[in-house]
């Protein structure tokens, strides 16, 4: 079974409305590069997968996409992200693929590990039945990743409640309601508390990191790189949070003593 992730990415002009209390209109262009930037960086990371796709109408997300050596899509023009992950899909079965992860690029804590978990749900599984498992978001209102294998056992329909909305479809298809909480990738950043949870999060790991992996461990079979890569994939969020910490939105937050409000009982 070839199993291939899929991030539906719109463009970055006018992105991320809803952080227009905290953020301009050159700043959440910046904030949404990054955080496509580190879910793709991480999606590259994991094992497990045939291949990483991007569905998209933007010539830049294109560009970052080919230069990661990600799959590129194209539309020729950007639609809702159902409709773009349905038109992907079909091009990825066309080439081949049996079994796909969608997740959204705003989601910068995502980890490969934590992809490497979803797909291992798959593992035994047997290829000829079809399976459905959905994570959601933090609010549980949308849905942060489906892995789907046939590529359409379920009808797609992303946006408000889509995640009530595929586990009903789930029921419809007759498949069992498999759902996997995951604290990163329920954390999508839509609106200013999402930005502060984050920061606070990853200030508080990076604060509790005193020093990188070593490169080699005894008993261990992996390369000094792979140390490294894998290192990488454990702080996740790096390139969205350091963009944050340039626009001054981190100090601004530790300033008005915003960082401890948003984030009990979280599990780094």
């Amino acid at each position: 079974m070839k199993i291939a992730a899929l991030i539906p990415a719109k463009g970055f002009t006018n992105a991320k409305q809803r952080l227009s209390p905290l953020l301009g209109v050159a700043q959440r262009e910046l904030l949404a590069e990054a955080m496509l930037r580190d879910v793709l960086g991480q999606a590259v990371l994991s094992r497990g997968l045939d291949g990483v796709y991007v569905v998209t109408g933007d010539s830049g997300v294109s560009e970052i996409a080919s230069f990661l050596g990600v799959h590129v899509i194209r539309e020729e023009s950007e639609r809702g992200e159902t409709e773009a992950a349905v038109f992907a899909l079909a091009s990825m079965g066309q080439a081949g693929i049996d079994a796909a992860l969608v997740i959204p690029g705003d989601i910068p804590l995502v980890r490969s590990d934590d992809i490497e978990l979803l797909l291992g749900q798959l593992s035994g599984h047997d290829a000829n039945l079809p399976f459905a498992l959905l994570t959601p978001s933090h609010d549980r209102m949308g849905t942060n990743a489906l892995l789907l294998s046939p590529l359409g056992v379920i009808k797609l329909g992303f946006g408000y409640d889509s995640f009530t909305y595929h586990l009903a479809q789930v029921e419809a298809a007759g498949l069992p309601p498999r759902v996997l909480e995951n604290e990163r990738i329920a954390l999508d950043i839509d609106e200013p508390k999402d930005l502060e949870r984050f920061l606070e999060i990853v200030t508080r790991v990076r604060g509790s990191t005193s020093s990188p992996p070593r490169a080699e461990s005894r008993g261990s079979s992996c390369s000094p790189n792979e140390h490294d890569n894998r290192a990488r994939a454990r702080i996740s969020g790096g390139r969205t949070y350091e963009t944050a910490r340039k626009m001054g939105i981190v100090r601004a937050l530790e300033n008005a003593n915003r960082f401890g409000k948003s984030c009990g009982g979280w599990k780094s």
